[in-house]
């Protein structure tokens, strides 16, 4: 049982795009092709020139354009960025707060495996999140948008990355990051976003890939490291 003591609710603000040369604008900025998602929306990535994802974002369309519902926390972030590139485009963007989001609990997010704001502040590419992250997030079919040249070559050379997001469980948080940084580079292992679930701790975190040839790995018992894939 989640600790009831831990406010683990996540709140969540979208983006509202709206204009005539709307699609057309986000098309050249989000790595999903949102000419062709389902009725429901879809997630998509909004990524640095470099490839390294700012956030990710779930997309759906209505009569006037589109909103894009991030993290609350990256509200700011995305339409700052977004701005950076509204050069003569005739298109408007809203910040608004929203009630809900794709999932309302860290507990959710977890279990999903899916990376929040305390994951993507590590500064990492798309393929670091793992191959579903990347299938559900990022059309190769779409065209140009920023980021595309070095998320493209790593697909392309088969999404060989250094890093691997993670789920964990563990006695302690000290106990998950001794494990998680025991091989690779110091600076992105460890764990990212964590509750007490019980006598155990659940987590997300990055491990270098080397881990998971490792006889630390094999000899952690009380340690349970899941790579999503």
């Amino acid at each position: 049982m989640i600790d009831p003591l831990i406010d683990s609710t996540l709140r969540w603000s979208s983006v509202v795009v709206t204009g005539p040369e709307a699609q057309s604008f986000l098309q050249g900025q989000l790595s999903q092709d949102i000419t062709t998602m389902s009725p429901d929306g879809a997630w998509s990535l909004l990524l640095a020139p470099d490839g390294v994802v700012v956030t990710s974002l779930y997309v759906t369309a209505n009569d006037d354009g589109y909103a894009l519902t991030v993290a609350r926390k990256f509200g700011d972030v995305v339409l700052a960025r977004l701005r950076r590139f509204l050069l003569r485009t005739k298109c408007t963007l809203e910040l608004v707060d929203v009630d809900h989001g794709p999932y309302d609990t860290l507990e959710q997010q977890i279990a999903a495996g899916r990376p929040g704001p305390a994951e993507f502040a590590r500064g990492l590419t798309p393929q670091c999140f793992g191959a579903s992250f990347v299938a559900s997030s990022v059309s190769f079919t779409k065209g140009c948008f920023t980021g595309q040249e070095l998320v493209g070559r790593l697909d392309a050379r088969g999404s060989s990355v250094p890093w691997r997001l993670v789920r964990v469980t563990g006695p302690s948080t000290a106990r998950i990051n001794e494990v998680l940084t025991s091989k690779g580079p110091s600076g992105t292992s460890g764990l990212t976003s964590s509750l007490r679930s019980g006598e155990s701790i659940v987590g997300l975190g990055f491990a270098h890939r080397s881990l998971f040839e490792s006889a630390e790995l094999e000899s952690a018992v009380d340690v349970h490291v899941e790579e999503i894939a």
